[in-house]
């Protein structure tokens, strides 16, 4: 049986990502373990703690000093890095015309050990890094933050389960930003035969087209409802991508505001 580590994301990612590693491995046995680790040094650890196989953002650094096998082959068509934003209602007039530099005058919401804080500070972004998913809406709402940005994948789910329950608190309807952030398998680095039948299930998986039909299902609603492709967007830069993934873009780009 694999074991595999699926916590510290939204339901949503975790239904599609278990789902698109059954269709990679056939008929092998998988369990899903959900188990949270709020502490970014236990998610550094996952394969010390007896997971074989998990799904992360490419060049991840909570993994940097831990050995592992990616398995290059980018999942959801780059719709993590298609980051809608939640905001207060207020403010939706404020962020429908935003420039990048007004954008980088305000803080963004992110959760503490998430891989984005790095990111958006090496753009010149303020960052309020603090708590969990379950608090960074309350700061939002308290004004200790501007914006929460959540992949498209899962701004939906998330909002509906941790946002909605704090008055005046939206989707923004009219802007994204946008980076580079394809997720990968992680493997065990001591499990390279799995590794190797990860990556050939999901080439057959791509050619054959059923990768597409699984992302259609549990995300083809999704980037109607949020109407990415005609959304203004702001982009930018991923320093901590692989240089495997130098030229990577997502399948669903808008053009470049």
């Amino acid at each position: 049986m694999v074991s595999f580590w699926n916590g510290n994301k939204s339901p949503s990612r975790q239904e599609h990502e278990f789902e698109v590693l059954k269709l990679a491995l056939g008929t092998t046995e998988v369990s899903n373990d959900l188990t949270d680790y709020p502490d970014a040094k236990d998610e550094g650890n996952i394969f010390n703690l007896g997971a074989d196989a998990l799904v992360t953002v490419a060049g991840n650094t909570k993994f940097d000093r831990h050995a592992f096998l990616p398995v290059n082959q980018p999942l959801c068509m780059g719709l993590l890095g298609h980051r809608i934003l939640i905001v207060r209602r207020q403010d939706v007039s404020t962020f429908s015309d935003i420039t990048e530099d007004d954008l980088k005058s305000l803080k963004a919401g992110i959760p503490a050990t998430w891989a984005d804080a790095d990111l958006f500070r090496s753009n010149g972004y303020q960052v309020f890094e603090q708590g969990s998913l379950d608090t960074i809406f309350a700061d939002l709402q308290l004004g200790l933050c501007d914006y929460v940005a959540l992949g498209a994948n899962e701004v939906q789910a998330i909002y509906h389960e941790f946002a909605e329950q704090f008055e005046g608190l939206v989707i923004e309807p009219s802007m994204m930003l946008y980076y580079p952030f394809p997720l990968v398998f992680y493997v065990h680095p001591e499990k390279e035969p799995l590794a190797t039948e990860i990556n050939n299930g999901l080439e057959q998986s791509r050619n054959s087209g059923a990768l597409r039909v699984l992302f259609d299902k549990h995300y083809g609603q999704t980037v109607t409802d949020m109407n990415l492709l005609s959304r203004r967007q702001i982009e930018l830069d991923n320093p901590l991508l692989p240089k495997t993934f130098s030229g990577f873009s997502s399948e669903l780009c808008s053009s470049k505001s």
